[in-house]
C-alpha cells in the first residue's frame, strides 16, 4: 500500500502556483495500479483517496505510520465505489459481492478489509474515500437502485446529469462522509455550473469514462483568481472547502464525489454568481 501525502495551504499560496505546482499540490494522476492500493492522506479535512485495483490475489487495508492505529478503520469510516469489472471486499470474515458503478459503506470498527476481483482479465478497481469518525454506523451495501437519483441540469445549458448518492443520510448514517457518482448525459459536458463553495466541507473528485483522448478542464481557486488542472481518465483532484470546485469536458463523462467536513447537507452550497468569476 504506497501513501501520499498532501498538506492543506492558505488560499492565496495557491495564486502563485504554476502548473506544475498546482498539479504536484492537488492532483493524483495514477490511482490504478494492478496488485497495488494508492492513496492519498490530505490534510484538508484529513480525507483519504484513492484505489485498489486486485488482480492476481486479495488486496488487503492495512494501517500505516502515518495513522499510528491498530487497523485501518479503528477511528475511521470508509465509502467505496467499483468503477471496473465485478469484484468483491471480504470484511471481517464476510463477503460482499460488489459489481460495476455498486459500491459500499463501511463503519469504523471493522478490522478486516480485503478486495479481490472475480476476473483478472477485467479486473474490478475500487474507488476509495475514507474520513475520520466518531462513532460506528452499520455497514451498507448500496447498488445503484439503492442509490438516490437526482436529476438536474438540461441540454441547452451542457449540463444535464444523473447525481447517485451513496454515502448520503437518505442512504445510509455515515460520521461525516458524504460520496456519490454523478454521470453526465450525452451531449453534456459541464458539472456544477454555476459553480458553488461550501466552507464547512472539502471535496474530492475522481474522473473517469473519458477516452484516451478526452480531458477534462478542472476549475479550482477562489471565485476571483480562478485556475485549472487538466485531467484525464481515472485521475483525482483535492478541492480545499474555500475553493471552487467545477469542470467541462471535451466529451460527457462520470466523477465520483466524496466530502467531509462540518455537515452532510448536499444542498448548503454558497452560491458564485457567474457575474464575479474572474
Amino acid at each position: 500500500m504506497k501513501f501520499d501525502i498532501r498538506y492543506a495551504n492558505h488560499p492565496d499560496d495557491s495564486k502563485f502556483y504554476d502548473t506544475e505546482e498546482l498539479r504536484e499540490k492537488y492532483l493524483k494522476e495514477v490511482i490504478f495500479i494492478p496488485d497495488s492500493i494508492e492513496l492519498v492522506y490530505s490534510h484538508q479535512d484529513r480525507i483519504i483517496a484513492g484505489g485498489a485495483m486486485p488482480v492476481e490475489g486479495a488486496l488487503t487495508l492495512g494501517t500505516t505510520k502515518e495513522l499510528k492505529t491498530a487497523y485501518f478503520l479503528e477511528r475511521r469510516e470508509l465509502g467505496f465505489i467499483n468503477i471496473g469489472g465485478d469484484g468483491y471486499v471480504v470484511l471481517d470474515g464476510q463477503k460482499y459481492d460488489v459489481c460495476h458503478k455498486e459500491g459500499m459503506y463501511v463503519g469504523m470498527g471493522t478490522k478486516e478489509i480485503a478486495f479481490y476481483s472475480v476476473d483478472k482479465a477485467n479486473p474490478a478497481k475500487f474507488y476509495i474515500n475514507s474520513a475520520p469518525a466518531h462513532a460506528t454506523y452499520p455497514t451498507v451495501l448500496i447498488n445503484k437502485e439503492r442509490a438516490r437519483k437526482v436529476h438536474l441540469g438540461d441540454e441547452s445549458n451542457m449540463n444535464k446529469r444523473v447525481i447517485n448518492q451513496f454515502v448520503h443520510p437518505a442512504v445510509c448514517k455515515s460520521c461525516q462522509l458524504t460520496m456519490g457518482m454523478t454521470e453526465l448525459c450525452d451531449g453534456s459536458g459541464w458539472n456544477t455550473m454555476p459553480c458553488h463553495t461550501h466552507e464547512r466541507r472539502m471535496e474530492v473528485y475522481m474522473y473517469f469514462d473519458l477516452g484516451p483522448n478526452d480531458v477534462v478542464f478542472h476549475l479550482m481557486g477562489t471565485k476571483d483568481e480562478t485556475r485549472h488542472i487538466v485531467m484525464r481518465n481515472e485521475q483525482l483532484v483535492i478541492s480545499p472547502s474555500w475553493s471552487i470546485h467545477s469542470g467541462v469536458g471535451t466529451k460527457n463523462y462520470t466523477f465520483i464525489w466524496g466530502m467531509c467536513g462540518e455537515n452532510q447537507e448536499f444542498d448548503d452550497m454558497d452560491h458564485i454568481p457567474m457575474t464575479e468569476l474572474k
